[in-house]
């Protein structure tokens, strides 16, 4: 299901780029003034400055595409992958198969990486976006500005192990002076397998106990004889009962929020 969100909104995105694209000329065309020689006429040709009003299109534009992209930004450069995996192998854990439905764990996980990510979307927002927004930077440096807290977050998550693995593999044999040096193409991928990590770092403690349960509970039954009936049958309600009495979502959230290093 997450999936296919994820593919919907990256094709939804896909074509409001296009229908811009298409229609950009039209409206060009209707805003122009009449060409020829009489009054009101104009030069024909076509100029566009990077630097003036002309830029809100291109401004637009590139908006628009942001949008498109913005599901991988969102698995690949938050704490989205983390938190989705690791709510996912709960739901294994305890033996429940739609039970939150994927649209709950879904948008938990989004509004809790909102949550974490919060000190770096302020940052990118007074930093870059906002000076971008009232013209006193470009294009360029609105980017510059806004990778650096993005990539210091993700390298403080990062471990040294993956970024130096991927360093290897890119071929990069003189060791970077400072992290600023590390390309992005190296950091996310490290940021990705360190997230994949942790995640089932934290599913097989989650399996721990709920798997005591279930192989108390078989014992039990196959000392009474009852061979055929299913162990989950009877482990499923201690394992909820365990689960709200300890206030495991309080826990696993708390527990995963003081894990990110902000």
């Amino acid at each position: 299901m997450k999936r296919k969100f994820i593919k919907a909104a990256a094709l939804l995105g896909f074509l409001v780029v296009c229908a811009a694209l298409l229609t950009a000329p039209a409206l060009a065309a209707i805003e122009q003034p009449p060409i020829g020689g009489g009054p009101g006429t104009v030069n024909p040709n076509i100029n566009i400055s990077i630097g003036g009003e002309e830029a809100d299109a291109v401004r637009i534009l590139l908006l628009l595409t942001v949008l498109s992209l913005l599901p991988s930004i969102l698995i690949m450069m938050t704490s989205f992958t983390r938190l989705v995996v690791v709510f996912s192998l709960l739901r294994n854990a305890l033996g429940l198969q739609q039970t939150p439905p994927n649209q709950v764990l879904v948008g938990l996980a989004l509004f809790l990486s909102l949550f974490i990510m919060s000190p770096t979307i302020a940052n990118i927002n007074q930093n870059a976006f906002q000076p971008y927004s009232e013209g006193m930077i470009d294009t360029q440096e609105f980017l510059d500005r806004a990778s650096t807290p993005l990539r210091d977050f993700m390298i403080r998550q990062t471990e040294p192990n993956d970024i130096n693995m991927f360093m290897g593999l890119a071929g990069m044999t003189e060791r970077p002076e400072t992290l600023d040096d590390i390309p992005m193409t190296v950091v996310i991928p490290a940021f990705i397998t360190s997230e994949l990590k942790r995640a089932f770092t934290f599913g097989f403690l989650l399996f721990l106990p709920f798997m005591i349960i279930d192989i108390v509970v078989a014992s039990a039954l196959m000392s009474m004889g009852m061979m055929m009936m299913p162990p989950v049958t009877i482990s499923l309600p201690f394992k909820l009962m365990l689960f709200v009495l300890v206030d495991g979502w309080g826990m696993l959230i708390r527990t995963l929020v003081q894990t990110y290093n902000l």
